[in-house]
């Protein structure tokens, strides 16, 4: 009998360790844990992860290009089954991808596409067409300012593609209008604190606004709080991405609007492509995941679509 119990222990212990051997492991390398955005498209990743039985490890790149070059082969050295790649800077992804492709593991790239045009098999973007979030932001704006006006932008990090196609969308509709003009453009790296010191040097340099394009909404935020604290209630303020804090200040009217980037949409999409390239199953080379506007008559909607 003793004997007999051993060996069901022996053969539960080995079903134990094949299944833990079975389960995929995806290393996630993301530009920053400090964003808001980004906090979200981790959650949802850690989320589907345990749901599926994968395992998960995430890597904080401080914003530094060989750094994050250094966690990807690290993690090619652990041997990772996949890979999921948030890029620092778009323009300096070459290795990261050669790494990938050399050893073999499938990477996907999150939220940021490489500006490389071609992208080697077995590696995939999930991304949102940014140009079209600068579209939809400033056409609502247009429209409410009645087609003329003077306008303040916030830039992204210069170094992301995603500050470049916001801002190109935004001056595409511009270029519809003659009677907008930009009197202010400068970068505030995507933090609400540096929004809200921008637009309060605007402010203190006497600079008349109607409207202020934040290419996220935490920089808008920013904004708004500084416009809200001069007493300047007037000026229209628009986001991007619809985080759970962009969707609040649109309900209060902090921000006039914004534009819904899908961070649940983006980080399972991505998880279920590094999956099935595991598999070894087809998978689409470059999805994308559409942007839809936010505004006071719709929140309810995304508060709805955002609760976690």
């Amino acid at each position: 009998m003793h004997i007999k119990k051993s060996l069901a222990a022996a053969a539960l212990s080995l079903i134990a360790s094949t299944a833990a051997l079975a389960a995929p492991t995806v290393g996630v390398v993301m530009s920053t844990f400090d964003n808001n955005y980004h906090t979200y498209l981790r959650e949802y990743m850690a989320a589907k992860a345990k749901s599926d039985g994968v395992e998960i490890q995430f890597e904080d790149s401080r914003n530094d290009v060989m750094k994050q070059l250094s966690q990807v082969e690290s993690f090619i050295s652990q041997k990772a089954d996949a890979l999921i790649v948030q890029p620092v800077d778009t323009a300096a992804t070459r290795s990261i991808t050669d790494a990938a492709v050399k050893a073999g593991i499938p990477l996907v790239y999150i939220n940021r596409k490489p500006d490389d045009p071609k992208l080697p098999s077995g590696v995939v973007t999930v991304t949102s067409d940014d140009l079209e979030a600068g579209r939809l932001q400033m056409q609502y704006m247009a429209d409410k300012m009645g087609g003329k006006g003077s306008i303040g932008i916030l830039l992204g990090d210069l170094a992301n593609n995603a500050t470049h196609s916001r801002t190109k969308g935004i001056k595409e509709v511009l270029a519809k209008y003659p009677e907008i003009t930009v009197v202010e453009e400068q970068t505030g790296l995507w933090m609400r604190d540096k929004g809200m010191d921008l637009a309060s040097s605007w402010l203190l340099a006497g600079q008349k606004l109607d409207a202020i394009l934040s290419n996220n909404d935490e920089m808008g935020i920013g904004a708004a709080m500084a416009l809200r604290q001069s007493g300047q209630k007037d000026v229209l303020v628009g986001g991007t991405d619809g985080t759970p804090d962009g969707i609040a200040a649109v309900k209060r009217g902090l921000l006039a609007v914004s534009v819904f980037q899908d961070a649940k949409g983006q980080a399972e999409s991505s998880l279920d492509a590094a999956l099935k390239m595991v598999a070894k199953q087809p998978v689409e080379q470059h999805l994308v995941i559409p942007y839809r506007l936010i505004t006071k008559d719709n929140v309810g909607e995304f508060q709805m679509a955002t609760a976690r």
